[in-house]
Formats: structure tokens, sequence, C-alpha cells
């Protein structure tokens, strides 16, 4: 009885509808709080699984696959604005395109440029629609039936526009909306982001590849000399390990970093090189935006090729100007030296051998027909027209050779032993140049034996063929070469004598080279020393030669 009369009054009084109506409203909050919830987490999510080193394809597939989790679609795509054009950039699924990946969406009557242009989400039937548009044949072709096109910007700055597309009638509702115009407000920073990170790393790789593909060598130091960067260059030089974190060892090079890092401006040094490779070095302190120093770049350029080609040209102008000179003086003398000859020899046909007058004309003849040698040897040696390679006896070379300097040498009590072997094989060469290296170790020797105080000074000239090279040796019993500067005696400019130029070894070396040979030294202190000139028989030159 009780009970029927509690539920009358309820009835009279509405209290069973309005607990209805509460729990109905309670429930439909807790649904809209537990989507809202939902899109916060899949928001959270998407942003964090998103690097900004990652490729904007695995962004928007992380995007994709999450987003799918709390929205229906059946296609969505990114159009990104690169150059001022709107290119697009990714599809999915994948095989739901028309339009290739890459391609360019024109501005004129375009559906994605009205909603980037004018700020604003676009919602479009295709399906009916009397509207036309430059996407829509493309949209429809994939069954799609609505569309939502949604502007990206960063701020005030144009990124892009992301559409998405259903295939049925579903009303894109307003919480779908919401949610997706704060996605596209996180993307567009997400987006730029990875545009600028980018933009940064390939003006790295830029700067990097720069760097590597310099041929002169670069090394970067920090203030504790420690080796922060270099170049492929430098690293084939060197050999630097890839792990290292140490100086070089060179002291000279270390000097220079110290010396840079204290005075805190560039540097200059020369490195030699026991193998003659020559370096220059320049040193420049690095500073940080508040013009703080924090390392030292040195940049090293190897200038052997350089040093010997000036060596080259300053030793073949100092010898074009002999060659003037000679043939000057050998023009002026000729002429009475032909009336000395040619009197000479009228007169002895005049006297009889028992004569005494007629060993006087003799000796006359005898001299002026060395005379006569002399200015020819000479002016074949001078001679700076271009050298032709053909085939050169190296005994005649050396024949010659004496002829010019024999008697020179000699009277500063310098003795020659000459030993020629016979049937010596011809070679491919310029005999002008290879009489140069001879004349140039020649007189390398007569240098050496006048520092000595030894009585007997003698120069032994030996020829050979062995192991298909034909070698010609100039040993001396003079003063000979410390041990530590052998290893510098062919660098261009290396000289010990006040009136040197040191350019003798160093063209000789380089005329030995382009024979397709070298010359070898070997040499005691106070016992004398001995080149060997080695020259292929069968030489690889077959052209003409300047130098």
């Amino acid at each position: 009885m009780l009970e029927e009369k509690q539920e009358m009054i309820a009835q009279l009084t509405g209290i069973k509808s309005s607990k209805k109506n509460y729990y109905t409203e309670l429930k439909k909050t807790v649904e809209q709080l537990e989507k809202k919830n939902l899109q916060l987490e899949i928001m959270n999510e998407i942003m964090k699984s998103i690097k900004v080193d990652m490729p904007l394809d695995n962004i928007l597939s992380n995007m994709i696959d999450k987003l799918q989790m709390l929205i229906d679609f059946d296609h969505i795509s990114i159009s990104l604005l690169q150059n001022n054009k709107l290119v697009l950039v990714n599809v999915y699924p994948k095989d739901s395109r028309c339009v290739k990946i890459g391609s360019t969406i024109f501005e004129h009557n375009s559906l994605y440029w009205t909603a980037l242009n004018e700020r604003k989400i676009i919602l479009q039937e295709l399906v009916g629609s009397p509207i036309h548009f430059y996407e829509k044949k493309h949209l429809a072709a994939l069954h799609l039936q609505t569309i939502l096109v949604l502007p990206i910007y960063s701020k005030n700055k144009k990124i892009g526009v992301l559409c998405m597309g259903r295939t049925d009638q579903t009303i894109w509702n307003e919480d779908e909306l919401s949610f997706l115009e704060q996605l596209t407000d996180h993307l567009a920073i997400t987006i730029e982001n990875v545009q600028l990170y980018g933009e940064v790393l390939h003006a790295k790789q830029q700067w990097e590849d720069t760097f590597k593909a310099v041929d002169d060598m670069i090394i970067v130091f920090d203030k504790d000399l420690h080796i922060l960067q270099y170049n492929d260059a430098a690293n084939d030089f060197y050999q630097i390990r890839k792990k290292t974190n140490l100086l070089i060892n060179e002291p000279s090079l270390k000097q220079l970093i110290i010396d840079t890092f204290n005075a805190q401006k560039a540097g200059y040094l020369e490195l030699n090189y026991p193998d003659q490779t020559i370096c220059e070095v320049y040193s420049y302190p690095i500073h940080n935006k508040e013009n703080n120093l924090y390392g030292v770049i040195a940049y090293i350029k190897d200038v052997t090729g350089k040093r010997k080609m000036e060596a080259q040209l300053i030793h073949s102008g100092k010898l074009a100007a002999i060659g003037e000179m000679a043939a000057g003086i050998a023009h002026e003398l000729n002429s009475p030296l032909t009336a000395i000859l040619g009197n000479s020899q009228l007169l002895l046909r005049d006297f009889s051998k028992e004569d005494p007058v007629f060993s006087l004309l003799y000796d006359i003849k005898k001299c002026g027909d060395r005379c006569k040698q002399i200015i020819k040897s000479l002016l074949t040696f001078s001679r700076q027209d271009e050298y032709i390679f053909e085939p050169v006896s190296l005994n005649e070379a050396v024949s010659q050779v004496l002829n010019l300097v024999k008697y020179q040498f000699e009277k500063n009590q310098i003795q020659f032993h000459i030993h020629l072997q016979p049937d010596l094989p011809l070679i491919e060469g310029s005999r002008t140049q290879i009489e140069q290296i001879i004349i140039n170790l020649l007189l390398n020797a007569k240098d050496a034996l006048e520092q000595t105080s030894r009585q007997e000074k003698a120069i032994t000239i030996k020829t050979s063929y062995q192991h298909n090279e034909l070698h010609l040796t100039v040993k001396d019993n003079g003063i000979g070469i410390e041990e530590e500067r052998i290893s510098n005696i062919f660098h261009p400019f290396h000289t010990t004598k006040k009136s040197g130029t040191g350019l003798g070894l160093s063209v000789s070396l380089g005329i030995a080279k382009k024979h397709g040979g070298f010359i070898d030294v070997i040499s005691q202190l106070n016992k004398g020393s001995t080149f060997t000139l080695k020259l292929p028989v069968q030489s690889s030159q077959g052209t003409e030669v300047k130098m």
C-alpha cells in the first residue's frame, strides 16, 4: 500500500521522469568527455610520434594510422606549397590516386587554392553538385561523394592543404571539424619544422660535400689542438684515423697552429717532406658570433709541381739568355777563327814537317780546331728551341759535354776517369736535355771538389747497360753531403753555395722523369758523392717536349 502511494506521488510530481532525463544527459556528457579525451589522446600520440628528422611520408603515415581510430574517411591527401606552387606530396590509401605524387595543382578554378587563399574550411559534395572546380574529376574518379578541404597555416604563413573524402553521405559533424582544425594547426607547425630542418640539413650537406671535394687539404683544430674536422685530401695525405682526436705529428705545423691561436691572426708556413713534396700552409683563426676564438683552420696546398715548373721556367730563361749570348759570341769568333784556321792550313803546305815553323803552325791549327769544337758544343748545348725526342747515344752525349768542359776542369787540377761501355743501345730522348743533365752533374761534382783540401781531385764517369736501362754514373771524391740534407738536394732553390741558384739538380731530375728515368744519389760526408742517371731504353715519350 505504501509503495503504491509513493509511485503515485512520483508520477504526479514528475520525479521519475526527471531522474530518467538526468541519467540520459549524464550519459551523453560522459560520452562527449570520453570522445574529447580520446581526441586529445590521439592528438598527443600523433605529436609524440613525430620527430623533426623523420621523412614527411613517415609523419603522414603515423598521423593517418591514428586518425582512423577517431574519424571515418576513405581518402586523404596533403598538398604543400613549394616555390609558390601547390604540389601533391602524399595520398592515402596509396592506390587511391588519379594524379601522380609531385604533380602541381594549378590555381585557376581550384578548390584547394580557394581554401588556402581564403583560409577557410570547405565542405563540398561531389555527387549532384553543379559546382565545377579543377580537382572535381580526379576526386570523383575515386567514387567520393563528399570532401573536406582544410587549409594548413603556420601563423600567417601558407603551408598547404589537407583534403579528406568519404564514399558515402555521412555528415561531417562539428566535433570532427573542430578536431581537424586543431590537427591542421599542429600539423602546420610540424611540417614547417621538418621543412626548416630539411633546409638546414641540405645546407649542411652541401657545405660538407664542398669541404670534402676541395682538392687542397683542410684541417680544423680546436684550442686543445685536437682535430675537429678534415677533408678527404687531408686524410689521404696524412692518413688520419677516423676516430683520432690528436694533432698530426708535425712539429712545425703544430707550432703554426699555436702561434695562430696566440696572435689571433693568419699565419703561413712552408713544409718540405723527405719525398721532395713541398706544401704551403695557411692558418686562419675561427671566431663565433660573440667574436670569441674557438678554432683554427689549416689550409694546406701541395705546390711541388708548381715549384718545379717555376724552377724549370727560371732555368730555361737563364739558358735562353746564355744561348743568345753564346750565339752572338760564336758569330763574332767564327770570322777571325776561320781566318786563323785557313791561313794556318795554307802555311802548313809551304813547310815540311822537319821545319821548326811547322810545329808552331800545327799547334795554331790544332788550337783553332779545338776552339771551333768548343764553340760548336756551346751552341749545341745552349740552343733553347724545341726539343724533339729521337734516338740518342748516351756515350756521344757524354763526349760532347766533355769537349765543352774538360779543359776547364783540368785547369783546376781535376782529373777525369772515363769508362764508357761500348755498343750501348740508343734511347729515345732529347740529346740537348740529356747533355744538360750531364753538365749539371759535372758542375755539381766540381763544386764539391773545390770545397775539399784533398790533393788528388777526381771525377769518374761511367756508362753501363743494366736491366733494360742505361746508367750514367758521375762519382767524385769531394766534400760529400750531410745525411740529413740528401733528401733536400733535389728541391728547387736548395743550395749551400753563395753564388748557386739551387736549380741544377731540380731541373735535372725533372728532365730525367720526362724521359721516364730517375736520378739516384749516394753520399758520405768528406768521402764524396755518386750520382746515377737511369734512363729506360724504351721510353714512353715520343712527342715534342718544350722546357
